[in-house]
């Protein structure tokens, strides 16, 4: 995978795995890069030497700016389109499966996506900046494939909030609030510490101890291969609409 088309790094240091996902458009998430993190995430929950697993994206722009536009209006198909979502999916089920406990470390804006990862992660640091949105139903879409994971961090009302009003940037402070984010920093440096030192702690914790806590974390889940794999099947439906194909010919042609 060039970096022109995006990367997903897998670093070990410390019995700590580092997942850093790149791309050049905002960190966005093409197909072959939310498979490529899928999988490199399952790789590391089965890696003996890594403990605790740090899910991070490259620069100091945007965490992660959501689908890929690119790929969204080229999609003309009902089973591309699916196939698309899909790709979130796996994503989101491969951090619940994930028997390592993960931090997600957000440095900046994050849109669609990017909300679902900040909130699947089972900590996750912030920086002041890092504000949220979800805005799908403005794309004619709906966060359908990454609501079950922002719903069980803040709440049915919190995300019909972020849902509904799609337009709407919600700060870090809104995040940290309704409990998607875990802590917030003024500065990268003081966020980069909070990573390493939670990190380093948990990779000297019992292994079997964070995998019992994680199962205990996340039950009630059980059902979420069927579901989201129902949610992508709307919005690759939906996907398809001229609403949507629209939407995204009128946000290229201002960017």
């Amino acid at each position: 995978m060039s970096e022109q088309n995006g990367s997903v790094n897998l670093s070990i240091e410390n019995n700590i795995g580092t997942i850093e996902f790149f791309h050049p458009k905002g960190n966005s998430l093409p197909g072959a890069i939310l498979r490529k993190l899928a999988e490199t995430i399952t790789s590391a929950g089965d890696n003996q030497d890594i403990k605790v697993v740090v899910i991070k994206s490259r620069g100091d722009g945007a965490f992660c700016a959501g689908a890929s536009f690119d790929e969204l209006i080229a999609i003309d198909d009902y089973e591309t389109g699916k196939e698309f979502f899909m790709g979130f999916a796996l994503v989101l089920n491969a951090m619940r499966t994930c028997p390592k406990l993960i931090i997600v470390r957000v440095h900046g804006k994050t849109v669609g996506g990017g909300v679902g990862i900040a909130s699947a992660g089972d900590y996750t640091f912030a920086h002041k900046d890092a504000a949220v949105k979800l805005s799908e139903l403005a794309l004619g879409i709906g966060p359908f494939v990454v609501g079950p994971a922002v719903e069980r961090k803040v709440g049915k009302s919190a995300f019909s909030t972020m849902s509904v009003d799609a337009t709407n940037w919600y700060d870090s402070e809104f995040a940290e609030q309704k409990g998607m984010f875990n802590k917030v920093h003024e500065t990268t440096e003081e966020l980069d510490r909070s990573v390493s030192e939670l990190a380093a702690q948990l990779a000297k914790s019992s292994p079997e101890a964070m995998r019992d806590l994680k199962a205990v974390l996340w039950k009630g889940t059980e059902d979420w291969d069927l579901l989201l794999e129902q949610r992508a099947e709307i919005s690759g439906r939906l996907v398809l609409s001229d609403f949507t194909k629209n939407f995204i010919r009128k946000f290229k042609s201002k960017s």
